[in-house]
């Protein structure tokens, strides 16, 4: 608890700072030391669509999923209840669908854009000015700087640099007074970038690098994967680094090279969780990510090498076209831990390009009121007594979590050990859980076991949610369960020591929003020394 106390402290106090520095007596010392033209020269390997660009002139914009008609009016006049649509539009990462047209009035429209923008909100908000929007606004400004610029009068060029100093002043400014540690990353980020693309002096760039390295090496484990444990804060820092990384490889500094190893160990972390239907693993607040954005990621990285490994407290098994990622339940450390769930011992299940088992993924940010639900162990495929959390992922009953989770790999095997404590202090009995491939990834065998010397205390209960389009059949007299998946597949689901029965489940699409899935639950009473064997393996 001391941990989350301090981290408390050091961001109040820094709340504080911040607020003092941006107050509109000291804002003006931004503008007086933003008077700086900036060239772009930062890559954008994302791809364009050009269809967006034609509805956006139309009125319609579709950002994070969610489409949204002006009427013709400004988006930035329109008050919108979506944060990652807002969060979208703020960071003008959309301008890269404006990357490759010539026609002048299609460069015009993203230039209006942007001059209305800082008319709208140039000036501070603590909003649209927070450092990850800001860096993330400041780089995709740098990345398309010739389009904005391109037919521009000299006083709307004079007014977009102006504007993009200033933001760039501010990142200087308050880099150091982050109170998240992805902020700070993002604001390290942005100012790297600014660097970059100073026309004349870049006598700062290696100082940039080196900070910025610093800064990434106090956030990832050794394995490059962000303490947050979140594969879409971990896709969103590559998408700028990459980025970043392209731009800076001329400079063959040690401070470059270092960098450019540990964005290589980030992205071999990302592509771990990712499973073989192309999406990362729904858990600690990961849900859907942008497929084209994610594959654009990866095809900047080194060469995937698939193989099953134990990384960051997640278990990784790989076996012929199947992809299994299991959660120990490790909890973030205090700061990272804003979106951790209560994923002991839950898992992820693909074969080829299908997901077969899942997560319900975390709640939608237009739905606040939802999202501690599907934070909750039950809202993963794996297993709980009582219908509680092994560990919570917040609030006082954290800190009852005495053991860390425990994880055993067997390569050799296809073979994942599981065990979890959380449950000992409340139910007198710990949790194991053994996966294994077998058939070149053909078949899985699961064990969940009871440890303990207690009386039977509670209700074991062992989820597996289905993922969407998989159809469950029961054949007549047959204590078993067919899966249909949507590419016509069938997989077996045979169990023994439980009852099982079926039950409605969701998963959280960006693009869809809820849709509606089965789950099927395995139940017992939770008596010491209980185990529940099940079987999923493909049908030929």
């Amino acid at each position: 608890m001391s941990g989350q106390l301090l981290y408390a402290a050091r961001r109040l106090c820094a709340r504080l700072a911040d607020g003092l520095v941006t107050t509109s007596l000291t804002r003006w010392t931004w503008q007086g030391l933003a008077e700086q033209g900036y060239k772009g020269d930062l890559p954008d390997f994302r791809p364009p669509d050009r269809d967006a660009v034609r509805e956006m002139m139309s009125g319609r914009y579709l950002l994070a999923s969610k489409l949204i008609e002006t009427g013709g009016t400004s988006p930035f006049a329109v008050d919108v209840e979506h944060p990652d649509w807002w969060n979208n539009l703020q960071g003008f990462s959309w301008l890269r669908h404006f990357r490759d047209v010539r026609d002048p009035g299609e460069r015009l429209f993203a230039r209006t854009l942007v001059l209305d923008w800082i008319g709208r909100e140039g000036k501070f908000d603590p909003e649209s000015w927070s450092l990850t929007l800001t860096a993330q606004r400041v780089l995709n400004w740098l990345r398309h700087l010739t389009l904005l610029l391109d037919g521009a009068t000299p006083d709307q060029a004079k007014t977009i640099q102006r504007s993009l100093g200033t933001q760039v002043q501010s990142l200087r400014v308050r880099s150091s007074l982050a109170t998240e540690p992805v902020e700070a990353l993002f604001a390290a980020i942005g100012l790297l970038g600014a660097e970059l693309c100073e026309p004349d002096d870049k006598s700062n760039v290696d100082l940039r690098l080196a900070k910025l390295d610093a800064l990434l090496a106090r956030q990832l484990d050794e394995e490059g994967l962000h303490l947050s444990r979140n594969p879409r804060v971990q896709l969103s820092l590559l998408v700028e680094l990459a980025s970043l990384r392209r731009a800076a490889a001329s400079h063959g500094s040690p401070a470059q090279a270092a960098l450019s190893d540990r964005i290589d160990r980030m992205h071999e972390a990302l592509d771990a969780l990712t499973l073989s239907s192309g999406e990362p693993v729904y858990f600690n607040g990961c849900g859907q990510v942008p497929h084209d954005v994610l594959v654009a990621v990866q095809a900047n990285g080194p060469t995937v090498s698939r193989r099953s490994r134990i990384l960051g407290g997640y278990g990784i098994l790989r076996s012929g076209q199947t992809v299994i990622v299991a959660d120990s339940g490790l909890r973030p450390p205090p700061g990272f831990d804003g979106e951790a769930h209560a994923g002991a011992l839950a898992f992820e299940f693909s074969h080829g390009s299908e997901l077969i088992l899942g997560s319900c993924g975390p709640a939608p940010l237009d739905m606040p009121e939802t999202r501690d639900l599907f934070r909750q162990a039950i809202a993963h495929s794996s297993p709980t007594i009582d219908g509680e959390d092994a560990a919570p992922a917040s609030g006082k009953g954290a800190a009852k979590r005495l053991v860390p989770p425990q994880m055993q790999l067997d390569a050799s095997e296809h073979m994942l050990l599981l065990a979890s404590a959380g449950y000992a202090p409340r139910f007198g009995v710990e949790i194991e859980r053994r996966l294994t491939l077998l058939g070149d990834g053909q078949t899985l065998v699961g064990q969940d076991r009871l440890v303990g010397a207690g009386e039977p205390n509670g209700h074991l209960a062992i989820r597996f949610h289905l993922a969407p389009g998989v159809a469950v059949h029961a054949p007549v007299g047959e204590g078993m369960r067919r899966l249909t998946l949507p590419n016509g597949e069938v997989w077996s689901f045979l169990w023994e020591g439980a009852d099982l029965h079926e039950d409605d489940s969701v998963r959280q699409s960006a693009y869809l929003g809820f849709h509606r899935t089965t789950q099927l639950v395995l139940e017992a009473d939770a008596v010491p020394g209980l185990e529940i064997g099940w079987i999923l393996t493909r049908e030929q």
